[in-house]
């Protein structure tokens, strides 16, 4: 059972980090500092909305599994 929480775990890791590479910035930086536009004319909402749920559910995911192994380890 450890076994498979560990793989369950280190797959949700892999999605998670995946996804939040994939996520566009929100912010400018430095960019701003001169001739910053590109902050108010942002395409792909959708997508940015999927990623969005997809990483707070992936971080959700990733929590209870921490807990769960954490649960078992103490108790088995």
């Amino acid at each position: 059972m450890k076994l498979f929480l560990q793989i369950l775990l280190l797959i949700d890791c892999i999605a998670l980090v995946t996804i939040i590479i994939l996520q566009p910035s929100k912010g400018e930086g430095l960019g701003a500092i001169g001739s910053g536009g590109q902050l108010f004319f942002s395409k792909n909402k959708g997508l940015e909305k999927l990623l969005d749920k997809a990483t707070m559910w992936l971080g959700i995911i990733f929590g209870v599994l921490l807990i769960l192994s954490e649960i078992y380890d103490k108790f088995i």
